[in-house]
């Protein structure tokens, strides 16, 4: 896309008549590959998000892809994933050292080293930072699992570049410098925006069973009382004067459960969870701005 063509307004209307401008990528890609990450969404010319005068909140921080394209200059990003929201600040406050530690995982990445790391406790921050970002680069899928005694138990994948010719951390530690970085629940998060902030909204969803079975299949990665708590939340953050956009499903049931708040909108992306790359198939997912 040209310049020209990103500087293009696009209006998209819905029950809300919400006027979306830009369109097109810019800043920094993720460090971080998250399950439901948004880069595909940001690649899209005819998306971008709404004008803000306040500040960027993201209570479902993930990757962070939204936040790297938008480079706000003030943020409040918050994942319940306390060791991911600790990499964050590691990045943010000793990126150094954490890519010094990440150059070191490259130069013994192996089999055995892979393995002999993930049961690795480390006392220092940086260090399980690195060890955070190496086993992301390195696991299978890039997904991330703990047992239920909280450990991280994803076998190791096939790829093996751990430094990646992208990665700019100084860069990172600059945009993350007017992040204020929390761990917890979206709910407290979402409380605080006002009037002149933007809210992104990115739960927790598959859309494996869009159609079969969606309630029961995401119940264990974000139940449907914490889809109703997350769209009242949403109610009243809208009623103080906040913008929100919200991804989630493309499901009749979170259809119903906003009804009263707008009209979605389907888009489509390909899938790429499955471990094979011929059972990946395009899907949908809902976006709704309010």
């Amino acid at each position: 896309m040209s310049p020209a063509e990103a500087r293009v307004t696009v209006e998209v209307v819905n029950r809300a008549r919400v006027r979306i401008v830009g369109g097109g990528q810019k800043g920094l890609k993720p460090f971080i590959k998250w399950a439901g990450g948004k880069r595909w969404l940001l690649s899209n010319p005819n998306f971008s998000l709404p004008k803000f005068s306040g500040r960027y909140i993201e209570p479902f921080l993930g990757g962070g892809a939204v936040f790297f394209h938008l480079a706000p200059s003030q943020a409040i990003l918050c994942d319940v994933n306390e060791r991911l929201i600790a990499t964050y600040r590691s990045i943010r406050d000793e990126w150094q050292l954490v890519q010094a530690g990440l150059s070191d995982f490259q130069e013994k990445h192996s089999k055995e080293f892979y393995y002999e790391e993930r049961a690795r406790q480390h006392s220092a921050s940086h260090l399980r930072a690195a060890q955070f970002l190496y086993l992301n680069r390195t696991c299978f899928n890039g997904l991330y699992r703990e047992n239920l005694k909280g450990e991280f138990n994803v076998p190791i994948g096939t790829k093996t570049q751990v430094v990646l010719p992208e990665d700019d951390f100084e860069k990172a530690s600059k945009l993350l410098a007017s992040a204020d970085l929390r761990g917890g629940d979206f709910e407290a998060v979402v409380a605080e925006a006002s009037e002149g902030d933007l809210v992104f909204v990115d739960p927790p969803y598959t859309t494996a069973h869009n159609v079969n079975g969606f309630i029961k299949y995401n119940q264990k990665i974000f139940t449907w009382d914490d889809q109703k708590r997350l769209m009242d939340a949403i109610a009243r953050a809208k009623r103080r004067g906040a913008q929100i956009v919200l991804t989630n499903a493309d499901h009749e049931s979170i259809h119903a459960l906003y009804a009263d708040l707008g009209t979605p909108m389907v888009v489509s992306r390909p899938s790429v969870i499955a471990g094979s790359v011929g059972s990946r198939r395009d899907t949908t997912e809902t976006l709704f701005v309010f």
